[in-house]
């Protein structure tokens, strides 16, 4: 699944044969975000601008899986939260970002993606954890391109079909973090 206008939507059978590989980010994703906040999850390893590269090792996993990760809190609304997790597949042959939206958010008109102003599209939600509703993007070189040279972005979840909520996030060191991924 993808931002609207800029990374296509998996056709339904493209994301059955995607399934195997975003097993592991989603394993990821579980680990890293645990049942509280995913900024007491994973080893931090390195910081880049206003991201982190975090690492952990799913349970049952093999390997250690590191992503690009940065939380933030709703300027007007203290109990609601996001996450953005950014992470390359263990076989390197695709980058995925997942966005961790509060619950209660509204699943059909699901997440909005501005970059300095510019909407990009939306992305459906795939699955609510514990902890929140997961959106998730496979990322073409374009959507990367435009988020590194990009300063704010702003993700737009809905708790009605007429009220959104926006949650902008610092695009600083997204770039830097990108290329030190494992």
């Amino acid at each position: 699944m993808g931002f609207a206008r800029l990374s296509p939507f998996l056709a339904p059978s493209r994301r059955a044969a995607t399934g195997a590989l975003l097993t592991v980010g989603v394993l990821a994703l579980t680990a890293l975000a645990g049942s509280g906040s995913v900024a007491a999850q994973g080893a931090v390893r390195s910081v880049h601008g206003d991201w982190q590269i975090r690492c952990d090792t799913p349970p049952g996993a093999k390997a250690e899986q590191c992503a690009l990760i940065q939380s933030v809190v709703a300027e007007d609304r203290s109990n609601a939260g996001l996450t953005v997790i950014i992470l390359k597949t263990a076989d390197q042959k695709s980058k995925l970002m997942r966005v961790v939206a509060p619950l209660g958010v509204l699943l059909p008109s699901g997440l909005g993606l501005k970059l300095d102003n510019a909407d990009i599209g939306r992305a459906g939600f795939v699955r609510c954890l514990p902890n929140g509703c997961v959106a998730e993007v496979v990322m073409d070189d374009k959507l990367l391109a435009q988020l590194r040279s990009a300063k704010t972005a702003t993700f737009i979840i809905f708790e009605t079909p007429e009220e959104g909520i926006g949650f902008p996030l610092s695009l600083n060191g997204l770039g830097e973090g990108y290329d030190k991924l494992p």
